[in-house]
């Protein structure tokens, strides 16, 4: 589920995926005592998921020739609402999501909000040759007045070709360098993750490709983040699903078959016993749903 620091109770390619103006929520989406800048961010916020939720599904049915099955549902707890989404398919073996909007902490490692969503999305392919994608993107408004945006872009890698790593890879630096930021101190929280996990030698073991935006200092919520967050975050999903398309019909060996059985497992330890979030706060029920592998051998 990321390293989440202050995420569940905190937070492309192509930028028409994103939205054209503000869209302003209403009430009832939880946004009761942000100034008129602050819904307007939210209200995008709201809808970029959404926006997501299209295209991220829509593609993954179209690589699988049609999703197998497609299903949403609410777990509902004291302290937060969460809403999962999960796709099978033959090509895109699970695409899951997790949508959160926590009410109250229960947990020290997290804060009081006036507004806040967590957007969880994780592709699993049914190919051992494209790895597995975890990311993360979050908005959130504090009591205080002061707002955050983050998020995580994880690529396990398992038996990924290099190649197709570095073509990841590089779509990020494009947003990068679009954006005129460096992405070093991004990738460094990927490549040393581990270092904030509950139980080190469980900690997923990622592809030093990715990014990380949680960790201090958080970036506010601005016009530039905003547009820089949501246009790295739709770049890597996409150019990760690019890649499953390509290898859909490559061949393996069993040997990359063992690298994904390894990765998985990985996983499922990370989630049980590496992440204070899915170890601690998330229920079951929602992250497993959303976010474990379709098959875990032991």
């Amino acid at each position: 589920m990321a390293n989440h620091a202050n995420r569940m109770g905190v937070l492309g390619l192509c930028t028409a995926v994103l939205l054209a103006g503000p869209v302003f929520a209403e009430p009832n989406d939880g946004v009761e005592g942000l100034n008129e800048e602050q819904q307007s961010f939210a209200g995008r916020f709201l809808q970029f998921q959404d926006d997501m939720d299209e295209k991220f599904f829509g593609r993954a049915g179209e690589i699988n020739d049609g999703n197998s099955s497609d299903v949403k549902k609410n777990v509902k707890t004291p302290h937060a609402d969460y809403n999962v989404r999960v796709a099978r398919g033959d090509v895109v073996e699970k695409i899951g999501r997790m949508i959160s909007r926590v009410y109250e902490p229960q947990s020290d490692i997290q804060r009081p909000t006036t507004f806040g969503r967590y957007y969880g999305l994780d592709v699993h392919a049914k190919s051992p040759l494209m790895g597995h994608v975890h990311s993360a993107i979050v908005l959130q408004y504090y009591p205080d007045g002061t707002g955050v945006i983050g998020g995580t872009l994880n690529l396990l890698k398992g038996a990924a070709r290099e190649e197709d790593r570095e073509y990841v890879k590089n779509a990020l630096d494009v947003v990068f360098e679009k954006h005129g930021r460096d992405p070093a101190p991004y990738r460094n929280r990927v490549c040393n993750m581990s270092e904030d996990a509950v139980q080190p030698k469980y900690h997923r073991k990622l592809a030093c490709i990715g990014v990380s935006f949680f960790g201090f200092p958080m970036m506010e919520v601005n016009e530039e983040n905003y547009l820089f967050m949501t246009e790295i975050y739709a770049a890597f999903i996409s150019s990760y699903l690019d890649t499953v398309e390509e290898r859909k019909d490559a061949p393996f060996t069993a040997e990359d078959v063992a690298r994904q059985e390894a990765m998985r497992l990985n996983w499922l330890e990370d989630q049980f016993l590496g992440d204070p979030y899915s170890s601690g706060v998330v229920p079951y029920d929602v992250w497993g749903h959303a976010f474990l592998p379709p098959l875990v051998k032991f």
